[in-house]
């Protein structure tokens, strides 16, 4: 039996279905119970941070894809770490077997926000679990149309972007990996680096969105990520991971998709046709 974490979001909604597609036995973790019913498939009622609903979730369970929200400007360790972490202890007292978690490109210790959580969740699911996978996308194509950036912010992609590179990859096709794990027969402990077929500028993908391309200096993307009332540390340590991104960090193409899935990522342009 799988559960599926994340289920309504970018990653789980198409993992649901997919599995139910292949006939995998799993079910759903969803917070509210009506949202679990439009899923249409087997689900279970529960939050990362209430430990008895985890548990309870977990049972009968022998593989899990552990996937939940990002960074959030707080003081303090991310609240997204205790929450994984307290998943993967009550995933391992449930005796699964397999983790497959959605981490992020390439996660370090002196990186910052989400990217730094994810690295300390991966140490602890690694001393924790028999057996466990790590997908590590750049970042998603869906990200130009949620949030609070990018497309989404209104009718332009703006921020310190700069010309790097980045090859983003479609949330459908880390489910894809995401699910191959999940059913495949079993394989080594190993991180896979995700993305598209193709490293863009920002600018190119603001062309084929069809909408203009605003290229802010640090400093004029700070003063707008502070009147929305973001804190200081954590508006600097967004442009921290912006300048990341600027200096090419992420234009590296993989072959980890095919590799997984047998088929080629989709392409921003396909991503777009697939959207429409």
């Amino acid at each position: 039996m799988i559960l599926v974490t994340g289920s309504t979001g970018s990653i789980g909604r198409h993992l649901v279905r997919m599995l139910a597609g292949e006939g995998a036995p799993f079910r759903a973790l969803v917070r509210d119970e009506e949202r679990g019913r439009r899923l249409g498939c087997d689900f279970v009622v529960g939050d990362f941070d209430d430990p008895d609903s985890m548990a309870r979730a977990m049972e009968g369970v022998d593989r899990l894809l552990l996937n939940s929200g990002g960074a959030l400007p707080v003081a303090g360790p991310q609240p997204m770490v205790r929450q994984q972490v307290d998943a993967v202890d009550a995933a391992r007292r449930a005796g699964v077997a397999r983790v497959v978690k959605v981490s992020a490109w390439r996660p370090l210790p002196g990186s910052k926000l989400s990217v730094r959580a994810h690295w300390e969740i991966e140490q602890h699911l690694a001393a924790s679990v028999p057996g466990w996978s790590l997908l590590r996308p750049t970042g998603f194509m869906q990200n130009f149309f949620t949030g609070e950036g990018g497309f989404a912010a209104g009718g332009a992609v703006s921020g310190p972007y700069g010309g790097g590179r980045v090859a983003y990859v479609d949330a459908y096709d880390v489910a894809a990996c995401a699910a191959a794990l999940l059913t495949g027969p079993a394989v080594g402990n190993a991180a896979y680096d995700i993305t598209g077929p193709e490293a863009l500028t920002h600018e190119e993908i603001a062309a084929k969105l069809g909408v203009p391309f605003h290229d802010q200096t640090p400093r004029e993307a700070g003063a707008a990520l502070r009147s929305q009332g973001l804190p200081d540390w954590f508006v600097d340590d967004l442009l921290w991971l912006y300048a990341d991104m600027g200096s090419g960090t992420m234009s590296e193409v993989t072959t980890v998709v095919r590799d997984l899935t047998g088929r080629d990522p989709r392409s921003f342009d396909e991503f777009l046709a697939a959207r429409a």
